[in-house]
């Protein structure tokens, strides 16, 4: 079983919470980033002792209100590397449409060199308009049909640059023409000739897997087809093995034998605690900012709602809601337990990445977190992370 943790590197936020301020009313300035960097460096270093594969961040831009504050993940971790001795470090997920496919392209070649092959890629299409729009690209907003628009374009952007991407790794030479991008550009004049192609510099120096998230059936069909490891979030245990096998499915009609449980991982939320009553208490609040700062974007539609009826884009659920349905693991050290390895059996599970990362957590408590679930949590699954 690999075990990796996802961190979406927020600031400290001790008055996280339903009673906390708006997102929209939070600002924060540089010493608060620093104090999250300072935390991840921390936090890198504990996994590496502790035996977990992989630490993950989140690329965003622009997070003024302190949740998201790590913009390239390639650099930072870089730094990371050089912090800890074998933790390997992913970005979960450069969202692709914000970049040049061709920056993206060298600056992950350039780490995974750096890094002595330590570096993990993955991909997303974006979730935030102020982030995508103001960078170059377009992402959806909402529930509507100019929603619906931009997530088309946003997503050619991103499948071009994907193409454009493989093509410059593998390649000796290569060029490109597409909707959006003609690589090189026609006539540029270089040496008394015009460019015809071009070369990466440097290219990888071992295989890279390319992890992506997958959270919508045309997302699913894609990686399937083009062989990208899926990113599958927990929707509670039955929702889940639905996709879980789906992708499994299309991925063999693809000519892509993945087995009952490679080339997908299980992203989860787990906050653990010595007593169910402990568990509860010190993750309601950070659950509930979770929850305020994330529902405007439609993540919690998965969510089943008790009369039946469809779930609102904009819903809001309880921590109760979250425990109830097993979307997120949170409890005693047996009640997590028994929530993982339900997924472990019912998917075939061979990959967990565990997010412990929601807004307010101290440096102590994200210790105590990766502490226990290394030590008391995966153990009871037949698990050792080394």
């Amino acid at each position: 079983m690999r075990v990796d943790a996802n961190f979406y590197g927020g600031v400290p936020m001790p008055d996280a919470g339903r009673a906390g301020p708006l997102p929209v009313d939070r600002r924060y300035d540089t010493p608060d980033f620093v104090a999250c960097y300072d935390n991840l460096t921390h936090w890198a270093r504990t996994m590496d002792r502790l035996g977990y594969d992989t630490m993950w961040l989140t690329e965003h831009h622009f997070q003024y209100e302190g949740y998201e504050v790590t913009p390239n993940l390639i650099l930072f971790g870089l730094h990371l590397a050089k912090e800890t001795e074998r933790l390997r470090f992913g970005q979960m997920f450069n969202v692709v449409p914000q970049w040049h496919p061709l920056r993206l392209a060298e600056d992950a070649a350039m780490m995974q060199i750096l890094t002595g092959n330590r570096m993990q890629f993955g991909v997303g299409r974006g979730t935030v308009p102020r982030e995508a729009q103001s960078l170059g690209g377009v992402v959806a907003s909402g529930d509507n049909e100019m929603s619906a628009e931009l997530d088309r374009i946003n997503r050619e952007l991103f499948e071009e640059s994907m193409e454009i991407i493989k093509a410059a790794w593998w390649n000796e030479r290569f060029s490109f023409s597409g909707k959006h991008f003609t690589l090189p550009p026609p006539g540029i004049p270089d040496r008394g000739s015009t460019v015809k192609d071009l070369t990466l510099i440097p290219k990888p120096i071992a295989p890279i897997d390319i992890w992506q998230a997958v959270t919508s059936p045309p997302t699913l069909e894609y990686c399937a087809r083009v062989r990208h490891h899926a990113v599958i979030p927990a929707r509670g245990p039955e929702r889940t093995k639905r996709w879980w096998d789906e992708f499994g499915e299309q991925a063999a009609a693809n000519g892509w034998d993945v087995g009952r449980g490679s080339a997908r991982c299980l992203a989860i939320n787990v906050h653990v605690g010595h007593t169910t009553e402990s568990a509860r208490r010190t993750a309601r609040d950070p659950h509930d900012e979770w929850i305020k700062f994330l529902s405007p974007y439609g993540r919690f539609r998965e969510y089943a709602m008790p009369d039946g009826s469809p779930t609102p884009f904009d819903h809001q659920p309880h921590l109760e809601d979250s425990i109830d349905q097993r979307v997120m693991a949170i409890g005693s050290v047996e009640e997590v337990a028994d929530v993982l390895g339900t997924y472990v059996d019912v998917l075939g599970c061979e990959h967990l990445v565990f997010f412990f990362d929601m807004p307010g957590l101290s440096r102590e408590q994200m210790d105590e977190q990766l502490e226990l679930t290394a030590t008391e949590v995966l153990p009871r699954l037949g698990v050792t992370v080394t």
